[in-house]
């Protein structure tokens, strides 16, 4: 089993059991259906972008 990391940066998703561990990572879908993974620090650069669901690739 591999270890979610965030799409944008390659951080990984801490391991850890718990909400406080994973608090602030958001996951996403993209157009081809895969579910993906952002940390808080690009979650919180890209927050707009999210909200207004565009690609990825427009950021």
């Amino acid at each position: 089993m591999t270890i979610p990391a965030c799409r944008l940066c390659g951080a990984p998703r801490p391991d850890a059991p718990g909400a406080a561990a994973v608090a602030g990572w958001v996951s996403d879908r993209d157009e081809r259906g895969r579910e993906g993974w952002f940390c808080p620090d690009c979650a919180r650069r890209h927050v707009r972008d999210i909200e207004s669901k565009l690609d990825v690739e427009w950021w």
